[in-house]
């Protein structure tokens, strides 16, 4: 066979349907749409409750608040960067907007303090590590002590509660009765991510930067002011979140969404996104959440405490760090 020859030969058997079946199977999100379908078909032969449309409804409530912080914490890691602080900034958004009730501030105004709030601590992870090249890991970490700290002094022992009904709304409402609203936003959120980071050349560069920050900036794109943007936007995500968690279960404890944070990263990784940054999508982040829900949804109803599921969160995470690592090992030995 002639030099020629070789990449046509290539592009004939790319071409047969039977290599494109396996090269789709072979797709991390086509595998988290096999793990989600198996975990909610043992569910449906486990569980007889498990199929109730009512209890599937009130499942989406457990992980809504969390996906909503995935989403941007998705774009962050793709650019090689991390927020650990984000449970930290949902407890601080949520005492603001205690503080705001307190004080009889109009409902309508809750929700900007809750964005505000979050925004200004993306902010300030935001400048520490681009102004002065701080690890994000290490200044979040940092962050995250800090923001829960505030908000423990503030509260105290004590607890914010008489939130408006506007809140509540939110937090527990349904659309025609049946859809709760909080999956309704995230449904939104996760379009809107999906259409910015797939289809616009935002997105392209926040690939870019994520592949190689340095050639990113040498062909024009302002690395600092990206990552800058996506420390903003996820602090603004998880004020959202703390808005509606709060109006959820009507009350701001010190101890609110604590431990969200690895939850968060456990979505996101295993929906495909690299640690080491430049890849992953949105599709298999919200595949990644809907099997975690799934699973979270059918240990709750056979009443396995929550604490296993922390187990189970831990596993993932270590698994889907590890397993990519493990087989390109094992690629490169033979």
């Amino acid at each position: 066979m002639s030099i020629e020859s070789a990449p046509a030969s290539r592009y004939v058997i790319a071409d047969k349907p039977g290599f494109r079946v396996v090269a789709a199977l072979g797709r991390w999100e086509s595998l988290l749409a096999l793990l989600l379908l198996a975990a909610f078909v043992a569910n449906s032969i486990l569980l007889p409750t498990f199929l109730d449309l009512d209890n599937l409804a009130d499942g989406t409530f457990n992980f809504s608040e969390k996906a909503l912080i995935a989403l941007p914490m998705a774009l962050l890691i793709i650019c090689r960067e991390i927020d650990i602080s984000v449970s930290g900034i949902l407890a601080l958004s949520s005492v603001a907007i205690g503080l705001a009730n307190v004080n009889g501030m109009p409902p309508e105004t809750l929700l900007p303090i809750a964005l505000a709030t979050g925004t200004l601590c993306g902010c300030l992870n935001g400048i520490m590590v681009t102004q002065f090249g701080l690890p994000s890991i290490v200044v979040t970490i940092g962050t995250v002590s800090l923001f829960r700290g505030l908000a423990s002094v503030v509260l105290g022992d004590q607890a914010f509660t008489g939130y408006p009904q506007l809140m509540a709304d939110w937090g527990q409402g349904y659309f025609f009765g049946f859809v709760p609203r909080e999956f309704v936003v995230l449904l939104a959120f996760a379009a809107l991510f999906a259409v910015v980071l797939h289809m616009t050349r935002v997105g392209r560069r926040i690939y870019a930067i994520g592949n190689n920050p340095v050639a990113a900036r040498f062909s024009g794109i302002h690395v600092s002011r990206y990552r800058m943007m996506l420390f903003m936007l996820t602090g603004a995500m998880a004020g959202l979140a703390g808005y509606l968690l709060t109006g959820r279960i009507g009350s701001t404890r010190p101890n609110i969404a604590m431990g969200w944070e690895l939850e968060v990263i456990t979505m996101v990784i295993l929906g495909g996104v690299s640690i080491a940054g430049g890849a992953g999508t949105i599709g298999g982040v919200m595949l990644a959440v809907l099997t975690l829900g799934t699973v979270t949804y059918g240990l709750s109803l056979a009443n396995i405490p929550g604490i296993y599921m922390t187990i189970v969160v831990g596993i993932l995470l270590l698994a889907t760090i590890a397993l990519p690592r493990l087989l390109r090992g094992r690629k490169t030995t033979k």
